[in-house]
């Protein structure tokens, strides 16, 4: 595996310890950590309106990955609620995704952006490195939501020790492995 392999949320996939391939952090209070993030695609179309070449956001989509080199577990610790929790921390990101991926849909539905550049070569460049920087600015606030859900699931489960809690939210990640 190498460092920027990940593995991408999906129903048929449950973590394993051996995905858990970072170093323990050893001044940490948790006995496992889980880095999970969102990757983002999406299409940009251009269009002339008025004789200038404008582009469009459209189609994004967020898939959710797991980074085994830069998650850990402390192994005289590591048991199957552990492990279950830490599964918790992706299928809460997954449960998540729906709602994020609408949000940032809504943010550039309709809206059109002026293409700078003398060629379409040109301009197709800057409607993709200008799609990324407006996509990347509003997706960091996002990031920041995906932290704060994940802070308060450890807060309420006590990181998986407060068992009624955890079941509470394993019962809302079971519907994420239906149909």
């Amino acid at each position: 595996m190498n460092a920027y392999e990940v593995i991408n949320w999906s129903k048929s996939k449950f973590l394993s310890w051996s995905d858990f391939k970072s170093e323990l952090n050893p001044s940490a209070f948790e006995d496992a950590h889980s880095t999970i993030r969102y990757r983002y695609t999406w299409t940009v179309k251009s269009k002339d309106v008025d004789g200038k070449i404008h582009f469009f956001i459209e189609n994004i989509q967020l898939i959710v990955e797991f980074f085994p080199l830069l998650s850990w577990v402390r192994i005289s610790n590591a048991n199957l609620d552990l492990l279950n929790h830490e599964q918790g921390h992706f299928d809460l990101a997954e449960l998540l995704r729906p709602e994020i991926t609408k949000n940032l849909q809504n943010v550039f539905v309709d809206k059109k952006f002026l293409a700078r550049g003398q060629t379409e070569e040109q301009q197709k460049q800057f409607a993709r490195d200008f799609s990324n920087i407006l996509i990347s600015k509003e997706f960091e606030k996002w990031e920041k939501y995906l932290c704060k859900k994940q802070d308060e699931y450890d807060k309420q489960t006590n990181y998986g020790q407060r068992k009624e809690k955890q079941l509470e939210y394993d019962n809302k990640f079971k519907d994420l492995r239906k149909y």
